[in-house]
């Protein structure tokens, strides 16, 4: 297993460039089995997840090919509609394959999916919706075989969460639909809106709304698509964070300011100045923050549970009390525990951490126990006085590409071991 060796303290400056995003590249690449010839996706991040995603595409009969940050799908042949435990178990995102299966095949079978374990995220609201839709499920042994007789019907679906995971699953399975289907309360983020453009572009007709609503009419045929992934907003954010953390002035391109507006005044509060351009961000910070006392993780646009890790971390430095109420997930404070290790003052109670900043932060052996707790295991370390092993990396690599290297290029003292 890998590890990240750091010597913090020291300054980041320079520019990087922002990878695509994984949140948008796994359910796209889950669109392409709906795709009736070769679809070109630009800006695919190199990660584990990515690759689970591909192996799927794969085993269901795509002929897969990457050139660079370019995947290419070839979803004609596609012949099989079960996918198999081990690759199912990869990650979570694995469930909206679902969708996109039994649109093109009629027929799924799989497993309930893995990821990280940071609590509850039971897919009945996906199931739920699609036996509204006319989906035939039967659900024994940990297995779901679902069936759709003809094409499936049109409906009104109202979650009663706004679910990316549902809401993108609803979206695939209804592409080849008798009418239209209507998603209310259906989630907002900037990802869902790209799978949407994607499958635009293929010949299907689906509109959103800035309400929460998604209308999508059913068609008969599909087409070969080409379509670059929109940039990663957690990744920009949790790079944000290290700078904010250990000072400096670096530049990410790429990064869409408006696809994370929610948590660009935590920055400036903490002390961070930032200048946001079309295509680019530049954040500038001289490492003394202060503390902010109102952080709650929302929905989109709200502030992303995704960031409150990194940016938990960032605070351990900031000047008095920050708190942070985590609304999503119950059990997304794995990293405290990592934290506290490194000299952090961090209280947990229930789904509030309330965190008291220290003058310093320091060097120890740390371990990721989950994709944005082991981000924020690589902030601390950034701006943490002498050395850092960070252990259990393979999750860090899941969503974040090349870490060290990028991290590398603006100045940090970082290498994998």
């Amino acid at each position: 297993m890998s590890e990240l060796i750091i010597n913090g303290k020291k300054s980041l400056k320079g520019e990087i460039d922002i990878q695509g995003a994984k949140n948008s590249c796994l359910p796209i690449l889950a669109a392409c089995v709906l795709v009736e010839g070769v679809s070109v996706i630009h800006n695919c991040p190199k990660l584990s997840d990515v690759n689970a995603a591909v192996k799927i595409l794969e085993h269901l009969g795509c002929k897969v090919e990457r050139k660079g940050s370019s995947l290419f799908v070839d979803s004609r042949k596609i012949s099989c509609y079960n996918i198999p435990t081990e690759l199912m178990c990869q990650m979570r995102s694995s469930i909206v394959f679902l969708g996109s299966v039994l649109s093109r095949m009629k027929k799924a079978k799989l497993c309930s999916p893995g990821g990280c374990e940071i609590g509850l995220r039971p897919i009945d609201l996906h199931l739920s919706a699609l036996r509204q839709l006319g989906v035939s499920i039967d659900e024994s042994a940990g297995d779901l075989n679902c069936e759709i007789k003809n094409r499936l019907k049109p409906g009104v679906i109202s979650l009663s969460f706004p679910s990316v995971g549902a809401t993108e699953n609803i979206m695939l399975a209804s592409v080849f639909s008798e009418g239209k289907t209507v998603i209310l309360n259906a989630a907002r983020e900037p990802e869902v809106s790209d799978l949407a453009l994607f499958l635009n572009k293929s010949g299907c007709r689906v509109k959103l709304d800035a309400q929460g609503t998604v209308v999508i009419e059913g068609v008969k045929n599909t087409h070969g698509v080409t379509h670059s992934v929109l940039s990663d907003r957690i990744v920009s954010l949790t790079y944000m964070a290290a700078v904010a953390a250990a000072g400096g002035d670096v530049t990410l391109n790429r990064a869409c300011a408006s696809d994370f507006l929610a948590a660009i005044p935590v920055f400036e509060r903490a002390g961070c100045r930032i200048i946001s351009k079309k295509n680019s961000l530049r954040i500038i910070s001289n490492g003394k923050l202060s503390c902010i006392k109102d952080i709650r993780t929302m929905p989109f646009p709200g502030f992303p549970t995704d960031a409150q890790a990194p940016i938990m971390a960032m605070l351990c430095k900031g000047k008095g009390t920050s708190v942070i109420v985590e609304n999503i997930f119950e059990n997304r404070f794995k990293h405290v525990s990592q934290l506290n290790k490194m000299g952090a003052k961090i209280k947990v109670e229930g789904r509030v951490a309330i965190i008291d900043g220290v003058s310093e932060l320091y060097g120890a052996p740390v371990e990721a126990v989950d994709l944005r707790g082991g981000g924020a295991l690589v902030v601390a370390a950034l701006c943490a006085e002498g050395k850092t092993t960070v252990s259990g990396i393979h999750h860090v690599d899941r969503g974040y590409e090349k870490i060290e290297e990028c991290l590398r290029k603006l100045g940090a003292d970082i290498e994998r071991r």
